[in-house]
Protein backbone atom coordinates (compact mmCIF):
# COMPACT_ATOMS: atom_id res chain seq x y z
CA UNK A 1 0.00 0.00 0.00
CA UNK A 2 1.13 3.52 -0.72
CA UNK A 3 0.41 5.35 2.50
CA UNK A 4 -1.06 8.85 2.28
CA UNK A 5 1.22 11.76 3.03
CA UNK A 6 -0.81 12.52 6.13
CA UNK A 7 -3.98 11.61 7.98
CA UNK A 8 -6.54 14.11 9.17
CA UNK A 9 -6.01 13.90 12.91
CA UNK A 10 -8.39 15.71 15.31
CA UNK A 11 -6.78 18.71 16.98
CA UNK A 12 -7.31 17.29 20.48
CA UNK A 13 -5.24 14.21 19.53
CA UNK A 14 -2.52 16.48 18.17
CA UNK A 15 -2.51 18.45 21.44
CA UNK A 16 -2.05 15.27 23.48
CA UNK A 17 0.72 14.05 21.17
CA UNK A 18 2.52 17.42 21.29
CA UNK A 19 2.54 17.45 25.08
CA UNK A 20 3.88 13.90 25.28
CA UNK A 21 6.52 14.50 22.60
CA UNK A 22 7.56 17.82 24.21
CA UNK A 23 8.17 15.92 27.43
CA UNK A 24 10.47 13.55 25.54
CA UNK A 25 8.07 10.63 25.04
CA UNK A 26 7.74 9.12 21.57
CA UNK A 27 4.05 8.95 20.65
CA UNK A 28 2.21 7.32 17.71
CA UNK A 29 -1.38 6.87 16.52
CA UNK A 30 -2.25 3.17 16.46
CA UNK A 31 -5.18 0.80 16.20
CA UNK A 32 -8.56 0.86 14.59
CA UNK A 33 -8.74 4.52 13.60
CA UNK A 34 -5.51 4.23 11.59
CA UNK A 35 -6.81 1.09 9.87
CA UNK A 36 -10.24 2.56 9.15
CA UNK A 37 -8.82 5.78 7.75
CA UNK A 38 -6.63 3.78 5.38
CA UNK A 39 -9.82 2.00 4.28
CA UNK A 40 -11.49 5.42 3.91
CA UNK A 41 -14.01 4.55 6.61
CA UNK A 42 -15.14 7.21 9.10
CA UNK A 43 -13.30 6.87 12.39
CA UNK A 44 -11.77 9.77 14.32
CA UNK A 45 -11.40 7.95 17.65
CA UNK A 46 -7.60 7.71 17.48
CA UNK A 47 -5.72 5.85 20.22
CA UNK A 48 -2.17 6.81 21.09
CA UNK A 49 0.76 4.56 22.01
CA UNK A 50 3.63 6.23 23.84
CA UNK A 51 6.92 5.62 25.57
CA UNK A 52 5.57 7.41 28.65
CA UNK A 53 4.61 5.18 31.53
CA UNK A 54 1.06 5.44 32.91
CA UNK A 55 2.09 7.50 35.93
CA UNK A 56 4.01 9.89 33.66
CA UNK A 57 0.96 10.34 31.45
CA UNK A 58 -1.11 11.22 34.53
CA UNK A 59 1.49 13.76 35.61
CA UNK A 60 1.37 15.51 32.22
CA UNK A 61 -2.41 15.89 32.03
CA UNK A 62 -4.73 17.38 34.63
CA UNK A 63 -7.78 15.27 33.86
CA UNK A 64 -7.24 11.55 33.42
CA UNK A 65 -8.94 8.29 34.28
CA UNK A 66 -6.85 5.15 34.99
CA UNK A 67 -8.95 2.82 32.84
CA UNK A 68 -6.31 0.08 32.68
CA UNK A 69 -3.19 0.98 34.60
CA UNK A 70 -1.90 -2.58 34.83
CA UNK A 71 -1.99 -2.77 31.04
CA UNK A 72 -0.63 0.73 30.60
CA UNK A 73 -3.80 2.54 29.54
CA UNK A 74 -4.82 5.98 30.79
CA UNK A 75 -7.75 7.94 29.39
CA UNK A 76 -7.13 11.66 28.92
CA UNK A 77 -10.23 13.86 29.14
CA UNK A 78 -10.48 16.79 26.77
CA UNK A 79 -12.40 20.00 27.45
CA UNK A 80 -15.60 18.37 26.26
CA UNK A 81 -15.07 15.51 28.71
CA UNK A 82 -14.40 13.03 25.92
CA UNK A 83 -11.99 10.18 26.63
CA UNK A 84 -8.87 9.54 24.57
CA UNK A 85 -6.86 6.43 25.40
CA UNK A 86 -3.10 6.68 25.78
CA UNK A 87 -1.28 3.37 26.25
CA UNK A 88 2.35 2.75 27.14
CA UNK A 89 4.48 0.71 24.73
CA UNK A 90 4.46 -2.81 26.16
CA UNK A 91 5.52 -6.37 25.62
CA UNK A 92 3.92 -9.55 26.92
CA UNK A 93 5.69 -11.30 29.79
CA UNK A 94 3.30 -14.24 30.08
CA UNK A 95 -0.23 -15.14 28.96
CA UNK A 96 -2.75 -17.83 29.82
CA UNK A 97 -5.07 -17.65 26.84
CA UNK A 98 -7.34 -15.16 28.58
CA UNK A 99 -5.15 -12.49 30.15
CA UNK A 100 -1.71 -11.10 29.49
CA UNK A 101 0.85 -9.86 31.98
CA UNK A 102 2.79 -7.03 30.37
CA UNK A 103 5.87 -5.00 31.08
CA UNK A 104 6.63 -1.46 29.97
CA UNK A 105 9.80 -0.02 28.50
CA UNK A 106 9.22 -1.64 25.12
CA UNK A 107 9.79 -0.05 21.72
CA UNK A 108 7.07 0.79 19.21
CA UNK A 109 8.11 -2.24 17.14
CA UNK A 110 7.77 -4.55 20.17
CA UNK A 111 4.38 -3.03 20.92
CA UNK A 112 3.15 -3.64 17.38
CA UNK A 113 4.50 -7.19 17.47
CA UNK A 114 2.13 -8.15 20.30
CA UNK A 115 -0.97 -7.10 18.38
CA UNK A 116 -3.39 -9.61 16.90
CA UNK A 117 -3.71 -8.80 13.18
CA UNK A 118 -1.40 -7.14 10.70
CA UNK A 119 -4.09 -4.64 9.70
CA UNK A 120 -4.22 -3.53 13.34
CA UNK A 121 -0.44 -3.20 13.63
CA UNK A 122 0.12 -0.09 11.52
CA UNK A 123 1.30 3.10 13.26
CA UNK A 124 1.27 6.73 12.18
CA UNK A 125 3.19 9.61 13.75
CA UNK A 126 0.71 12.49 13.97
CA UNK A 127 3.37 15.21 14.12
CA UNK A 128 6.07 13.94 11.77
CA UNK A 129 3.65 12.19 9.39
CA UNK A 130 5.72 9.03 9.38
CA UNK A 131 4.46 5.46 9.01
CA UNK A 132 5.53 2.18 10.63
CA UNK A 133 4.26 -1.07 9.14
CA UNK A 134 6.62 -3.88 10.13
CA UNK A 135 4.16 -6.69 9.29
CA UNK A 136 2.82 -5.38 5.96
CA UNK A 137 -0.62 -4.59 7.31
CA UNK A 138 -0.98 -2.03 4.54
CA UNK A 139 -0.36 -4.74 1.97
CA UNK A 140 -2.99 -6.95 3.61
CA UNK A 141 -5.49 -4.09 3.40
CA UNK A 142 -4.82 -3.94 -0.33
CA UNK A 143 -5.12 -7.72 -0.61
CA UNK A 144 -8.30 -7.74 1.54
CA UNK A 145 -6.65 -10.29 3.79
CA UNK A 146 -7.00 -11.05 7.50
CA UNK A 147 -3.66 -12.35 8.76
CA UNK A 148 -2.25 -12.82 12.25
CA UNK A 149 0.89 -10.98 13.29
CA UNK A 150 3.82 -13.38 13.35
CA UNK A 151 3.04 -16.98 14.35
CA UNK A 152 -0.79 -17.30 14.37
CA UNK A 153 -0.76 -20.29 16.73
CA UNK A 154 1.22 -18.25 19.25
CA UNK A 155 -1.12 -15.27 18.85
CA UNK A 156 -4.14 -17.47 19.65
CA UNK A 157 -2.45 -19.17 22.59
CA UNK A 158 -1.86 -15.71 24.06
CA UNK A 159 -5.56 -14.88 23.89
CA UNK A 160 -8.14 -17.23 22.39
CA UNK A 161 -10.56 -14.36 21.87
CA UNK A 162 -8.38 -13.41 18.91
CA UNK A 163 -9.95 -16.32 17.03
CA UNK A 164 -13.30 -14.58 17.22
CA UNK A 165 -11.74 -11.24 16.32
CA UNK A 166 -10.38 -12.81 13.14
CA UNK A 167 -13.92 -13.84 12.23
CA UNK A 168 -15.38 -10.45 13.13
CA UNK A 169 -12.95 -8.42 11.04
CA UNK A 170 -13.25 -10.79 8.09
CA UNK A 171 -17.05 -10.42 8.20
CA UNK A 172 -16.94 -6.68 8.79
CA UNK A 173 -14.73 -5.87 5.83
CA UNK A 174 -15.60 -8.79 3.56
CA UNK A 175 -11.95 -9.94 3.65
CA UNK A 176 -10.72 -13.49 3.23
CA UNK A 177 -8.75 -15.16 6.02
CA UNK A 178 -5.11 -16.10 5.42
CA UNK A 179 -4.98 -19.95 5.25
CA UNK A 180 -2.28 -20.41 7.96
CA UNK A 181 -4.25 -18.08 10.23
CA UNK A 182 -7.45 -20.05 9.60
CA UNK A 183 -5.73 -23.39 10.19
CA UNK A 184 -4.28 -22.16 13.47
CA UNK A 185 -7.70 -20.80 14.52
CA UNK A 186 -9.48 -24.10 13.95
CA UNK A 187 -6.68 -25.99 15.69
CA UNK A 188 -6.93 -23.72 18.74
CA UNK A 189 -10.74 -23.52 18.90
CA UNK A 190 -11.01 -25.66 22.04
CA UNK A 191 -9.33 -22.79 23.85
CA UNK A 192 -12.53 -20.77 23.36
CA UNK A 193 -14.02 -22.74 26.26
CA UNK A 194 -11.70 -20.93 28.66
CA UNK A 195 -13.01 -17.47 27.79
CA UNK A 196 -15.47 -15.57 29.93
CA UNK A 197 -19.06 -15.45 28.71
CA UNK A 198 -18.99 -11.66 28.74
CA UNK A 199 -16.05 -11.45 26.32
CA UNK A 200 -17.63 -14.01 23.98
CA UNK A 201 -20.98 -12.19 24.10
CA UNK A 202 -19.41 -8.84 23.29
CA UNK A 203 -17.51 -10.31 20.34
CA UNK A 204 -20.61 -12.12 19.03
CA UNK A 205 -22.80 -9.04 19.37
CA UNK A 206 -20.24 -6.69 17.80
CA UNK A 207 -19.75 -9.15 14.98
CA UNK A 208 -23.46 -9.30 14.19
CA UNK A 209 -23.75 -5.52 14.35
CA UNK A 210 -20.83 -4.81 12.02
CA UNK A 211 -20.76 -7.74 9.57
CA UNK A 212 -21.38 -6.91 5.92
CA UNK A 213 -23.35 -10.17 5.70
CA UNK A 214 -24.35 -11.50 9.16
CA UNK A 215 -25.04 -15.01 7.87
CA UNK A 216 -21.41 -15.31 6.78
CA UNK A 217 -20.25 -14.42 10.28
CA UNK A 218 -22.52 -17.13 11.73
CA UNK A 219 -21.22 -19.61 9.15
CA UNK A 220 -17.62 -18.83 10.07
CA UNK A 221 -18.36 -19.24 13.78
CA UNK A 222 -19.86 -22.61 12.92
CA UNK A 223 -16.93 -23.63 10.73
CA UNK A 224 -14.33 -22.81 13.36
CA UNK A 225 -16.29 -24.64 16.08
CA UNK A 226 -17.37 -21.64 18.17
CA UNK A 227 -21.11 -22.22 17.62
CA UNK A 228 -20.92 -25.75 19.00
CA UNK A 229 -18.96 -24.57 22.04
CA UNK A 230 -20.83 -21.39 22.96
CA UNK A 231 -24.13 -21.36 21.05
CA UNK A 232 -25.27 -24.99 20.73
CA UNK A 233 -28.95 -24.00 20.65
CA UNK A 234 -28.26 -21.97 17.51
CA UNK A 235 -26.86 -25.06 15.83
CA UNK A 236 -29.84 -27.11 17.01
CA UNK A 237 -32.27 -24.41 15.92
CA UNK A 238 -30.82 -24.31 12.43
CA UNK A 239 -30.92 -28.09 12.13
CA UNK A 240 -34.34 -28.78 13.68
CA UNK A 241 -36.35 -25.84 12.41
CA UNK A 242 -34.71 -25.81 9.01
CA UNK A 243 -34.31 -22.07 9.26
CA UNK A 244 -32.79 -20.31 6.30
CA UNK A 245 -29.60 -18.79 7.69
CA UNK A 246 -29.54 -16.04 5.09
CA UNK A 247 -32.86 -14.77 6.43
CA UNK A 248 -30.96 -12.94 9.17
CA UNK A 249 -29.37 -10.76 6.47
CA UNK A 250 -32.85 -9.28 5.92
CA UNK A 251 -33.59 -8.57 9.57
CA UNK A 252 -34.04 -4.89 10.32
CA UNK A 253 -32.84 -3.51 12.66
CA UNK A 254 -29.46 -5.25 12.89
CA UNK A 255 -30.04 -6.20 16.50
CA UNK A 256 -27.86 -8.96 18.04
CA UNK A 257 -30.47 -10.02 20.62
CA UNK A 258 -33.10 -10.29 17.88
CA UNK A 259 -30.78 -12.25 15.57
CA UNK A 260 -29.60 -14.56 18.35
CA UNK A 261 -33.15 -15.24 19.52
CA UNK A 262 -34.33 -15.90 15.97
CA UNK A 263 -31.52 -18.39 15.33
CA UNK A 264 -31.64 -20.19 18.67
CA UNK A 265 -33.85 -23.15 19.39
CA UNK A 266 -33.87 -21.97 23.02
CA UNK A 267 -33.21 -18.20 23.23
CA UNK A 268 -33.42 -18.15 27.03
CA UNK A 269 -30.67 -20.75 27.36
CA UNK A 270 -28.45 -19.03 24.79
CA UNK A 271 -28.82 -15.52 26.19
CA UNK A 272 -28.40 -16.80 29.75
CA UNK A 273 -25.15 -18.58 28.85
CA UNK A 274 -23.87 -15.34 27.34
CA UNK A 275 -24.67 -13.53 30.60
CA UNK A 276 -27.09 -11.15 28.95
CA UNK A 277 -29.26 -8.85 31.03
CA UNK A 278 -32.59 -10.02 32.44
CA UNK A 279 -34.37 -7.67 30.04
CA UNK A 280 -32.54 -9.18 27.06
CA UNK A 281 -33.33 -12.72 28.23
CA UNK A 282 -37.02 -11.89 28.63
CA UNK A 283 -37.02 -10.28 25.22
CA UNK A 284 -35.59 -13.46 23.75
CA UNK A 285 -38.26 -15.51 25.50
CA UNK A 286 -41.02 -13.47 23.89
CA UNK A 287 -39.59 -13.46 20.40
CA UNK A 288 -40.35 -17.14 19.88
CA UNK A 289 -43.55 -17.52 21.92
CA UNK A 290 -46.22 -15.47 20.14
CA UNK A 291 -48.45 -16.38 17.16
CA UNK A 292 -49.45 -13.98 14.42
CA UNK A 293 -52.69 -11.98 14.85
CA UNK A 294 -55.84 -13.63 13.51
CA UNK A 295 -56.16 -10.98 10.83
CA UNK A 296 -54.98 -7.46 10.01
CA UNK A 297 -58.25 -5.86 11.07
CA UNK A 298 -57.88 -3.02 13.55
CA UNK A 299 -59.59 -5.01 16.32
CA UNK A 300 -57.38 -8.09 15.80
CA UNK A 301 -54.23 -5.98 15.62
CA UNK A 302 -55.15 -3.99 18.75
CA UNK A 303 -55.70 -7.21 20.68
CA UNK A 304 -52.45 -8.68 19.35
CA UNK A 305 -50.46 -5.56 20.27
CA UNK A 306 -51.95 -5.61 23.76
CA UNK A 307 -51.00 -9.27 24.17
CA UNK A 308 -47.42 -9.18 22.88
CA UNK A 309 -46.52 -5.72 24.21
CA UNK A 310 -42.89 -4.73 23.51
CA UNK A 311 -42.27 -7.90 21.49
CA UNK A 312 -44.38 -6.61 18.61
CA UNK A 313 -41.55 -4.90 16.75
CA UNK A 314 -39.25 -7.92 17.07
CA UNK A 315 -41.94 -10.26 15.76
CA UNK A 316 -42.79 -7.90 12.93
CA UNK A 317 -39.10 -7.70 11.97
CA UNK A 318 -38.91 -11.51 11.77
CA UNK A 319 -42.09 -11.88 9.74
CA UNK A 320 -41.01 -9.07 7.42
CA UNK A 321 -37.69 -10.84 6.84
CA UNK A 322 -39.71 -13.94 6.01
CA UNK A 323 -41.66 -11.91 3.45
CA UNK A 324 -44.95 -12.01 5.35
CA UNK A 325 -45.00 -8.81 7.38
CA UNK A 326 -45.91 -6.02 4.96
CA UNK A 327 -49.68 -6.02 5.53
CA UNK A 328 -49.25 -6.46 9.28
CA UNK A 329 -46.72 -3.63 9.40
CA UNK A 330 -49.19 -1.30 7.70
CA UNK A 331 -51.94 -2.35 10.13
CA UNK A 332 -49.69 -1.81 13.16
CA UNK A 333 -48.72 1.65 11.92
CA UNK A 334 -52.39 2.48 11.37
CA UNK A 335 -53.42 1.34 14.86
CA UNK A 336 -50.53 3.07 16.59
CA UNK A 337 -51.14 6.23 14.61
CA UNK A 338 -54.75 6.29 15.74
CA UNK A 339 -53.68 6.62 19.38
CA UNK A 340 -55.97 3.74 20.36
CA UNK A 341 -55.42 2.54 23.97
CA UNK A 342 -53.46 -0.70 24.10
CA UNK A 343 -52.40 -1.10 27.74
CA UNK A 344 -53.84 -0.66 31.22
CA UNK A 345 -51.92 2.61 31.49
CA UNK A 346 -53.84 3.92 28.48
CA UNK A 347 -57.23 3.54 30.19
CA UNK A 348 -59.04 6.70 31.28
CA UNK A 349 -59.31 5.23 34.80
CA UNK A 350 -56.84 3.48 37.07
CA UNK A 351 -56.91 1.26 40.12
CA UNK A 352 -57.18 4.18 42.53
CA UNK A 353 -60.27 5.41 40.68
CA UNK A 354 -61.93 2.04 41.10
CA UNK A 355 -61.06 1.86 44.80
CA UNK A 356 -62.45 5.35 45.36
CA UNK A 357 -65.54 4.22 43.48
CA UNK A 358 -66.03 1.38 45.95
CA UNK A 359 -64.21 -1.62 44.51
CA UNK A 360 -62.36 -3.29 47.41
CA UNK A 361 -58.60 -3.32 47.18
CA UNK A 362 -57.22 -6.62 46.02
CA UNK A 363 -57.28 -8.88 42.98
CA UNK A 364 -60.72 -7.62 41.88
CA UNK A 365 -59.22 -4.24 40.93
CA UNK A 366 -56.80 -5.78 38.45
CA UNK A 367 -59.42 -8.16 37.09
CA UNK A 368 -61.87 -5.33 36.43
CA UNK A 369 -59.20 -3.16 34.81
CA UNK A 370 -58.31 -6.00 32.47
CA UNK A 371 -61.98 -6.48 31.63
CA UNK A 372 -62.29 -2.76 30.88
CA UNK A 373 -59.23 -2.91 28.63
CA UNK A 374 -60.80 -5.81 26.78
CA UNK A 375 -63.89 -3.65 26.15
CA UNK A 376 -61.76 -0.75 24.95
CA UNK A 377 -59.67 -2.93 22.64
CA UNK A 378 -62.91 -3.93 20.95
CA UNK A 379 -64.04 -0.30 20.65
CA UNK A 380 -61.59 2.49 21.55
CA UNK A 381 -64.43 5.02 21.77
CA UNK A 382 -65.40 3.34 25.05
CA UNK A 383 -62.29 4.75 26.72
CA UNK A 384 -64.30 7.47 28.47
CA UNK A 385 -64.09 7.96 32.20
CA UNK A 386 -67.79 7.92 32.94
CA UNK A 387 -68.44 4.97 30.66
CA UNK A 388 -65.57 2.98 32.20
CA UNK A 389 -66.77 3.61 35.74
CA UNK A 390 -70.27 2.44 34.79
CA UNK A 391 -68.78 -0.68 33.26
CA UNK A 392 -66.64 -1.19 36.36
CA UNK A 393 -69.83 -1.17 38.42
CA UNK A 394 -71.28 -3.87 36.22
CA UNK A 395 -68.17 -6.01 36.38
CA UNK A 396 -68.01 -5.59 40.16
CA UNK A 397 -71.61 -6.62 40.63
CA UNK A 398 -71.20 -9.70 38.47
CA UNK A 399 -68.12 -10.75 40.38
CA UNK A 400 -69.58 -9.88 43.78
CA UNK A 401 -66.66 -7.57 44.52
CA UNK A 402 -68.86 -4.61 45.45
CA UNK A 403 -69.62 -6.10 48.85
CA UNK A 404 -67.45 -6.18 51.90
CA UNK A 405 -64.34 -3.97 52.08
CA UNK A 406 -65.81 -0.58 51.12
CA UNK A 407 -68.86 1.35 50.03
CA UNK A 408 -70.79 -0.13 47.12
CA UNK A 409 -69.82 0.99 43.64
CA UNK A 410 -73.12 2.81 43.33
CA UNK A 411 -72.47 4.90 46.45
CA UNK A 412 -71.28 8.47 46.34
CA UNK A 413 -67.48 8.47 45.92
CA UNK A 414 -64.95 11.07 44.78
CA UNK A 415 -63.82 10.63 41.20
CA UNK A 416 -60.24 10.92 39.99
CA UNK A 417 -60.13 14.69 40.21
CA UNK A 418 -61.35 14.62 43.80
CA UNK A 419 -64.92 15.82 43.17
CA UNK A 420 -67.89 13.91 44.47
CA UNK A 421 -70.03 12.07 41.96
CA UNK A 422 -72.88 9.62 41.94
CA UNK A 423 -72.31 6.60 39.73
CA UNK A 424 -75.50 5.63 37.91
Amino acid sequence: MKFPDRLQIPEVILEIARRLESAGFETWCVGGAVRDNLLELPNKDFDLATAARPEQVRELFHHTIPVGMSHGTVAVLDRGRHLHEVTTFRRDVRTDGRHAEVEFGATLEEDLARRDLTINAVAYHPLRHEWRDPFDGGGDLDRKLIRAVGDPAQRFREDYLRILRVLRFAARFGFRIDPPTWEAATAAAEGLRSLSAERVRDEWFRGLETAEVPSELVASWNAVGAIEIWLPEVLEGLQKAGRELRMIDRLVPRDPVLITSFLSGDPVATLSRLRCSNAEIERGRGIRDHPRPESVSDVAVRRWLAEVGPQADDLLAIWTAEGEGEALGEAIARVRGSGAPLTLKDLAVNGDDLVRAGVPKGPAVGEILRALLDDVLEDPSRNQRGDLLRRARGHARRSGSDTGGGPPVSSRSPDADGRGGVLP
